[in-house]
């Protein structure tokens, strides 16, 4: 038999087939020994091949296979720096949800983020969530991040889950697509897909007055299907969000910005940071590319990841004169 898995636990698979019968699966034994290297070999998103096991009074399904990937999004495991995990695999489109301060987003971790899609061959959109909750200050960084963005390509919205404003067109972008949220715990990921879908009710908590951090509410990530032709994966709140298996001098080529000018360069192999000639500094000079970004780039590019996940929730996102300049 074959099937979408729609949840995974780490343990045990959720797993749809094409006529709609649900299956709870577990891996096969053996299956464990392909030398998958993230910490979970099967994500949600995986079509896989399982065959049903009577032995027992509980029907459970033993995957024995997985389909080719046509991608995935990875990040490095919380508690093994060395390993990656599969976030979700076979994704149309990428919704990475933002918020100002409530909680805050770090362009360190938008930048990571879109690193990551890029490598990976998804699109990724960006959702400015909550503006119901913005005072004109935060207006203000909202607009500039999101012009910021625009700029380089990116397609950006407007959301107030709440106030279910900018619903129809996110629906409008979803339609006849597998798509998949993420951000920081809190920004409202659950939230939103209850507005798109209210039936689901999913579970959504308030912010923590003291960190300003959410609390978890999705443990694991899941899919769900939407009356409006479309598949949303919820995924847990990300803390942070390190690179995974990308060398220095490919890091450049997924900011867009920076590959339109690679070719400007004096040397081939310009990493854009001493060498004389570079187009992307001159360009960073002109402001024509944003400080922003190139801070990003460049702890990226010095494997900065352990500090990152330290400064996650400090005020870095566009507030210093560097970044204003």
């Amino acid at each position: 038999m074959t099937g979408l898995v729609y949840k995974s636990t780490g343990s045990s698979y959720t797993v749809k087939t094409i006529d709609h019968q649900v299956f709870e699966c577990r891996i096969k034994g053996k299956f464990r020994m392909k030398g998958i290297k993230s910490t979970n070999p099967i994500a949600v998103g995986d079509v896989v091949d399982f065959e049903l096991d009577n032995t027992t009074d509980e029907v459970i399904g033993q995957i024995h296979n997985i389909h080719d990937r046509k991608n995935y999004i990875v990040r490095k495991s919380v508690n093994l720096s060395k390993q990656t995990h599969i976030i979700a695999s076979n994704i149309d489109m990428v919704f990475l949800l933002i918020t100002i301060n409530n909680p805050p987003t770090t362009t360190s971790f938008i930048d990571r983020f879109l690193v990551t899609a890029e490598a990976y061959g998804i699109e990724a959109v960006l959702v400015f969530n909550k503006i119901d909750t913005f005072d004109e200050a935060m207006i203000d960084e909202q607009l500039y991040l999101q012009y910021i963005y625009s700029e380089i390509g990116y397609k950006c919205i407007r959301i107030s889950a709440k106030e279910h404003k900018g619903i129809d067109q996110l629906k409008n972008m979803m339609v006849g697509k597998v798509c998949m949220f993420s951000g920081h715990s809190g920004v409202g990921k659950s939230t939103l897909v209850n507005a798109l879908e209210p039936n689901l009710n999913l579970k959504t908590k308030t912010i923590s007055e003291q960190s300003k951090q959410g609390q978890h509410t999705t443990t694991f990530a899941e899919m769900y299907d939407l009356t409006f032709d479309a598949k949303i994966i919820d995924t847990p709140g990300i803390k942070g969000f390190g690179i995974v298996d990308m060398e220095p001098s490919e890091v450049s080529d997924y900011f867009p910005e920076f590959f339109k000018l690679k070719d400007e360069c004096k040397f081939n192999n310009c990493l854009h940071k001493d060498e004389p000639n570079c187009a992307v500094k001159s360009a960073l000079e002109q402001d024509k590319i944003a400080w922003s970004r190139y801070n990003s780039y460049l702890k990226i590019l010095e494997g900065d990841d352990e500090h990152y996940r330290a400064d996650i929730y400090n005020d870095d996102r566009i507030a210093s004169d560097q970044t204003r300049k």
